[in-house]
């Protein structure tokens, strides 16, 4: 397979834009970026308030002097123009600005217009595959690679089966399945993300059915991701149960793009829980806001339990901790792998969110472009670069 250092044409003022740098996880990013971004990267920060922006860099200056001279871009979501010119001025632009079914629109349709490298913390499938419909055609014929989802919605998930499929024969029917435990909070924005997913069920059913008009069908390979059922998992000791979220539609997807993942393969995705009584309240938690959710003056009260742009103190994230396990079979072997880290929804996302982006913007990468996952467009680079900041990969047992 060819690899290359991605030629955006004429010399463009920046490497990286982070947008919504002053939201909750936006700083954070920005944080990693002043701590971790190499020298000679050009990046830039992103927002609609200038003077938020400006104590932004004064506070990442204190970090980094560097940082002091960081150029400041103003522009607002809902603007296609001011989109445009942002996209324009950069190699990869990355956006933490949701709910992204909201606000993110015009900033994928000017990348893709551009052939501007993007990246986004997404969860929201709705948004995933309307921006496959409308944009991953003219993203092909730019250049431009549209990478959602480059968090923890579904960087663990995505980038722990390609490790686990690459530890299993080639060429053979492959199985995995994925456990996630997590022990961290939410914030204002990714409740209000989660909501409004909930809320959109059948505009998030008809963006699907679309979706798979426009996809060309798989020939020669088969690919799946069912819904598992409830039960106890012998293989992790904890009661395992459906987990409905993007994460298997990335999976499959990365499936479908790589043959290393076989002739045919199945993925299935868990929430891991390891007490019957807590994994029953859990799922009765989960229906009773998802039915709250359907109903618009409910659906705002929930989001107004927490303010957007706030999310668990520095404390409280340094307690929080993930694990992904996997269990992959195929060709008579089993292989046990692991993927972890610290607190999932900000520091770590934070982390993958920001190393996604100077790997598009700095790695040789395999030669592609339109709409693709995390495993297809950047795969051992990146889990070569988040394996150095600290996330673990690894392999817990082979047989």
């Amino acid at each position: 397979m060819n690899e290359h250092v991605r030629d955006h044409g004429p010399e463009r003022a920046h490497d990286v834009v982070l947008f919504g740098a002053t939201g909750f996880v936006g700083a954070l990013t920005a944080e990693y970026l002043a701590a971790h971004a190499p020298a000679g990267c050009r990046w830039a920060l992103a927002g609609r308030d200038l003077a938020r922006l400006e104590a932004l860099r004064e506070r990442l200056a204190g970090l980094n002097p560097a940082c002091a001279g960081l150029p400041l871009l103003r522009a607002d979501a809902g603007d296609a123009r001011e989109m445009r010119e942002l996209a324009a001025s950069t190699r990869v632009l990355a956006t933490t600005v949701g709910p992204y079914v909201w606000y993110g629109e015009e900033i994928v349709a000017a990348c893709a217009e551009a052939g501007t490298d993007y990246v986004d913390l997404t969860g929201e499938p709705e948004f995933v595959d309307r921006t496959y419909v409308a944009h991953d055609a003219r993203a092909r014929e730019t250049g431009a690679r549209l990478v959602h989802a480059c968090g923890f919605d579904s960087i663990p998930a995505d980038l722990g089966a390609y490790f686990t499929v690459n530890r299993l024969p080639a060429g053979v029917p492959l199985r995995v399945d994925g456990f996630m435990r997590s022990s961290a909070l939410a914030s204002g924005g990714t409740l209000a993300s989660a909501l409004t997913a909930m809320g959109r069920g059948p505009q998030t059913l008809s963006a699907a059915r679309a979706r798979r008009l426009h996809e060309p069908r798989l020939l020669g390979r088969r690919v799946r991701g069912p819904v598992g059922a409830p039960r106890f998992s012998r293989e992790t000791g904890t009661w395992a149960l459906p987990l409905p979220s993007l994460d298997p539609r990335v999976v499959t997807r990365s499936a479908a793009a790589l043959e290393r993942y076989g002739p045919d393969f199945r993925y299935r995705h868990y929430a891991s829980v390891r007490h019957l009584p807590v994994a029953v309240g859990g799922s009765a938690a989960v229906g009773a806001v998802a039915a709250l959710a359907q109903v618009p003056p409910a659906r705002r009260w929930l989001m107004g339990r927490w303010e957007s742009g706030r999310g668990p103190d520095a404390e409280r994230r340094a307690r929080s901790w993930f694990t992904v396990r996997f269990v992959g079979e195929g060709g008579g072997r089993r292989v046990f792998t692991e993927v972890s880290g610290g607190d999932p929804g900000y520091g770590e996302t934070a982390k993958m969110l920001a190393e996604s982006a100077l790997c598009l913007a700095h790695d040789a990468l395999p030669e592609r472009a339109g709409q693709l996952t995390t495993a297809v467009a950047m795969g051992d680079a990146l889990l070569d670069r988040l394996q150095k900041a600290g996330i673990r990969f690894r392999v817990a047992d082979e047989r």
